[in-house]
C-alpha cells in the first residue's frame, strides 16, 4: 500500500489494524507504518516464546485452505467467513470454485480496508458477496437481508471463525458469540475455528503481546486454554484429528507433524452439526 496515498474512508492509519498486521505477517503490502511497527513488536515477542509470528500466520492460512478444501470435497457449497481479513492467495471463494462454480461465499468484516480491497477483488462475482459486520453481533450478521438472500439455510453451510475469536478478549463474551453462531447451524453444517493458544509460553511475553494488541483496532487479544477452546464446539462432532495445532490438522504430504500442545501457537478444528 502506498503509505497514506489511498486511505479508505473511516481508516485511521496511525492505529494498527489486526487485518493489516496479519497481512504484513503473510508478506503482503496492504499495510501502513503503524501496522508494521506493531507487527514487528509481535515478531520480536514471538521469538522470546520460541516461535515466529510470520510462520504462525502462514500455518493458520494453510489450515484455512485445507479445511475449506475438505468441506468442499465433502459437498459443502455455502461458506460464511466472519473476520475474513484482507484478500490474499487461496481465498475461500477461489478454493471452493474448483469444486463447484455455483458455490456461495459471504465474507464478513468490520475493517474498512478489508471491505474496500475485498469488493475490488471480487468485482462482479455473483457467487460471492462482502458484508460489513461485527463478530460481536452475530445475530445482526445472520439476520442481514443480503446474507439471507445469498445463503440457503435449509442446506448445509460452513461458518469460518479463523484466527478472529481471540480478538474478543472477554471470555464470557467470546463464549456467547460462539453459542449464538452454533444456534444458527443446521444439520450437516460445520464450524471451522482456529484460536491463539499460549501453551507453556512465558507469561511476561504473553502480557507484552497483549499490550501491543491493546493499541490496535481490536482493542485487545486473549489466548485461551484447551478446555476453553474445546467448549466452543459444544454439541458438535469434532472431525479427526480433533483440536490440534493448525499445522497438524490434516497436513499435506508424507511428513508427520507432531501435535505439540506445549508450544505456543494456534489451535484449530472443524466440527459438524449432526
Amino acid at each position: 500500500m502506498d503509505d497514506f496515498a489511498q486511505v479508505p474512508t473511516g481508516v485511521n492509519p496511525s492505529i494498527p489494524s489486526v487485518a493489516r498486521m496479519y497481512d504484513y505477517y503473510l508478506g503482503g503490502t496492504d499495510n501502513f507504518p503503524a501496522d508494521r511497527e506493531a507487527a514487528e513488536k509481535m515478531i520480536a515477542i514471538g521469538r522470546q516464546m520460541g516461535n515466529d509470528a510470520r510462520e504462525v500466520a502462514r500455518e493458520n492460512r494453510g489450515f484455512l485452505g485445507r479445511a475449506v478444501r475438505h468441506l468442499a470435497e465433502s459437498g459443502v457449497r455455502q461458506f460464511i467467513d466472519i473476520g475474513a481479513g484482507l484478500p490474499t492467495q487461496e481465498n475461500v471463494h477461489q478454493v471452493v470454485r474448483r469444486y463447484s462454480p455455483d458455490a456461495r461465499v459471504v465474507y464478513v468484516d468490520n475493517d474498512p480496508t478489508v471491505l474496500v480491497h475485498a469488493r475490488a477483488l471480487l468485482g462482479d462475482d455473483p457467487g460471492t458477496i462482502v458484508l460489513s459486520g461485527d463478530l460481536r453481533s452475530p445475530r445482526a450478521i445472520f439476520d442481514d437481508q443480503a446474507l439471507r438472500a445469498h445463503i440457503d439455510f435449509d442446506q448445509p453451510f460452513a461458518v469460518l471463525l479463523v484466527a478472529v475469536l481471540h480478538f474478543v478478549p472477554e471470555d464470557e463474551v467470546a463464549a456467547q458469540i460462539v453459542t449464538r453462531i452454533r444456534e444458527r447451524l443446521t444439520p450437516g453444517s460445520h464450524l471451522v475455528l482456529s484460536h491463539i493458544y499460549q501453551g507453556d509460553g512465558d507469561q511476561a511475553a504473553v502480557s507484552a503481546g497483549q499490550r501491543v494488541y491493546s493499541t490496535a483496532t481490536s482493542g485487545g487479544i486473549s489466548g485461551r486454554d484447551l478446555p476453553q477452546i474445546t467448549s466452543y464446539f459444544a454439541g458438535l462432532e469434532i472431525l479427526d484429528p480433533g483440536i490440534v495445532p493448525v499445522q497438524a490438522w490434516r497436513p499435506e504430504g508424507p511428513k508427520d507433524v507432531p501435535a505439540d500442545l506445549t508450544r505456543p501457537g494456534i489451535l484449530g478444528a472443524v466440527a459438524r452439526m449432526g
